[in-house]
């Protein structure tokens, strides 16, 4: 019923790392972008990292830039993020998106949600 069923995360140490899955289980059109956002306590939801199905590499908001690494597989139907260097900071519920439309994938504007997966990272 729900179309993206994120995995992964959980308690993690300052300095730790983590890797969070992401898999297309409904029936989606196809994946143009995946994208991971997050929502931090008393924060607003941001984005976190998006990569085009098209190909080429990933992008990043600055505060994850060079820590967090997005990826997907050869099938598009799942995606993952890597996550290093962790930091308390960090720590949010973090979403599972895509979207179908479109050929760009530098935008934040996605069409289709997981229900998110808690990363808490302690010091």
């Amino acid at each position: 019923e729900v179309p993206l069923v994120e995995s992964g995360g959980g308690s993690v140490q300052a300095g730790g790392s983590t890797r969070l899955s992401c898999e297309v289980v409904g029936n989606i059109q196809r994946v143009q972008c995946f994208g991971w956002f997050r929502q931090a306590p008393g924060e607003r939801r941001e984005g976190v990292a998006q990569i085009n199905t098209l190909g080429g590499g990933g992008h990043y908001i600055g505060p994850v830039q060079g820590r967090f690494t997005i990826s997907r597989n050869g099938a598009n139907n799942a995606t993952y993020l890597e996550m290093n260097n962790l930091r308390p900071d960090d720590t949010a519920m973090y979403f599972c998106a895509t979207r179908s439309r479109g050929y760009g994938c530098l935008a934040w504007d996605f069409d289709n949600w997981g229900q998110g997966t808690q990363v808490t990272v302690s010091s």
